[in-house]
């Protein structure tokens, strides 16, 4: 097929030239042609790319990189063999310094566009250890080759076709040597493989998660069945084999869907979890605790807000969504008394032994939705820390916010869209000040990039 004139009407299928001038939030390069735009994974700024049509609409199009024509001065060579296939990363083509860049222009980008900023206070990236092998946790779906062979990896990009892998470069690599060997014991034993179309077979997921700073391992199966034949025994062959491993877990998941993990998991020899260093405190991280993937760069991130919140030691501090206590903890220990809110009653179980290992007594946690606790709260923080997933703080939290005006707030965001979105409603009336909006790079080789924006009350 001979390539399309961008004048004339666009077909699904066709051929284009295209020069990429920009990287999105999902990671896809911008191309345009024309005044028209079409996405294209696997480019970078300053590529001119031949691109194929697979998705079209009347002002834009979404591409499939066919042929590199001229390779951008920001493209290298992958670290990983299956990078132009596996669906983990996004960016291990660009250079990683343009990796901080772009994050930070997304940063900005959002910040004025959607909440209407102009030039909004945003710190250079914080970049801390390293752009490979940062990942303290790795979970990978298990599936068969059509050999029959146990595989697991990622799955292709906007697919389920699984891409099998024996090492990963951003996982943290003392946990490469599991990999290759755990898929070879799981075949010798024979466990099926779940199969989610037909909702048959049990092996979901293999789940690993190490100590960054103590070196422990936790190694969680997730499956339909908690029986696996001779498991019992394969778990302690796998403690005796691997000195750093602490303990063997069972996740049991029956639900058909995306959802990883349950509430129920089993241990079957060892340990039910490992103990990590953060900040100079102890945690205890089950299977399915929640905690930053990237330990150096959180620790990182809490530096910059300890410097910025300034703390003097008489505040009441409420720390919205606070998981395991991650940071509410080591802010505990700067302030008069701290509260956590959480919503999953395990992370609160869990927040509350971290603070018994750590000997902190001047925090408590309580269980329920923020939008719900916040408001009745019998006391009145001087420092809010939000901490929401992805999709932001509700309408009922920013409204509470505004109704208590804590004297500062600080919130930590995976998301730049949902960030600008809420720090804009907060905002807005004037009563609140943005004052520092630090970017961090807790996911290299992605697009993904987290914040932590500063707002004091005027």
């Amino acid at each position: 097929m001979q390539l399309e004139n961008f004048s004339n009407i666009w077909q699904q299928g066709d051929l284009v030239e295209v020069d990429i001038v920009d990287l999105n939030d999902r990671g896809d390069g911008v191309g345009r042609n024309q005044g028209r735009v079409v996405f294209v994974p696997d480019t970078v700024t300053g590529d001119k790319v031949k691109v194929r049509l697979v998705r079209v609409k009347p002002k834009y199009a979404h591409g499939k990189l066919e042929e590199i024509l001229e390779p951008s001065e920001q493209r290298i060579r992958p670290q990983c063999i299956v990078a132009d296939k596996c669906g983990g990363c996004q960016w291990q083509h660009v250079d990683y310094g343009y990796q901080q860049v772009a994050k930070q222009d997304q940063v900005v980008q959002a910040l004025e566009r959607i909440a209407g900023f102009s030039n909004p206070p945003v710190a250079p990236i914080l970049t801390a250890g390293k752009p490979l092998s940062y990942r303290n946790k790795v979970t990978y779906p298990l599936g068969r080759s059509a050999t029959g062979n146990v595989q697991a990896g990622y799955y292709r990009q906007g697919t389920h076709q699984l891409i099998n892998l024996n090492a990963c470069p951003v996982q943290d690599d003392r946990l490469d040597p599991l990999l290759a060997e755990i898929k070879q014991d799981i075949e010798k034993r024979g466990w099926s493989i779940y199969n989610e179309e037909r909702h048959q077979g049990k092996l979901r997921h293999l789940a690993i998660r190490i100590g960054q700073q103590t070196g422990e391992i936790l190694l969680t199966l997730i499956s339909t069945h908690r029986d696996l034949d001779g498991l019992e025994e394969q778990a302690e062959a796998w403690l005796e084999r691997y000195p750093e491993l602490v303990g063997v877990c069972v996740n049991v998941n029956r639900d058909r869907g995306n959802v990883i993990f349950t509430q129920v998991t089993h241990c079957i020899a060892g340990k039910s979890h490992l103990t990590e260093k953060f900040a100079g405190l102890s945690y205890q991280l089950r299977s399915e605790t929640f905690f930053q993937v990237n330990t150096q760069s959180a620790e990182a991130l809490l530096e910059v807000i300890v410097k910025q919140l300034d703390l003097q030691g008489d505040e009441t501090l409420v720390d919205a969504y606070c998981g395991i206590g991650t940071f509410t903890l080591p802010l505990a220990k700067r302030v008069k008394s701290a509260i956590g809110l959480e919503v999953q009653d395990t992370s609160i179980e869990q927040a509350e032994q971290n603070a018994r290992i750590n000997d902190i007594t001047n925090v408590s946690f309580q269980f329920g939705s923020v939008e719900k606790l916040l408001p009745y709260l019998d006391v009145d923080p001087d420092i809010v820390l939000l901490d929401p997933p992805r999709k932001g703080c509700s309408p009922e939290v920013i409204e509470t916010l505004l109704d208590i005006e804590p004297r500062q707030i600080v919130y930590i965001s995976c998301k730049p869209a949902t960030l600008a979105r809420d720090l804009k409603l907060l905002c807005a009336s004037g009563r609140y000040e943005l004052t520092l909006v630090q970017p961090a790079d807790f996911f290299p080789q992605t697009a993904h990039v987290e914040c932590s924006a500063f707002l004091k009350l005027v």
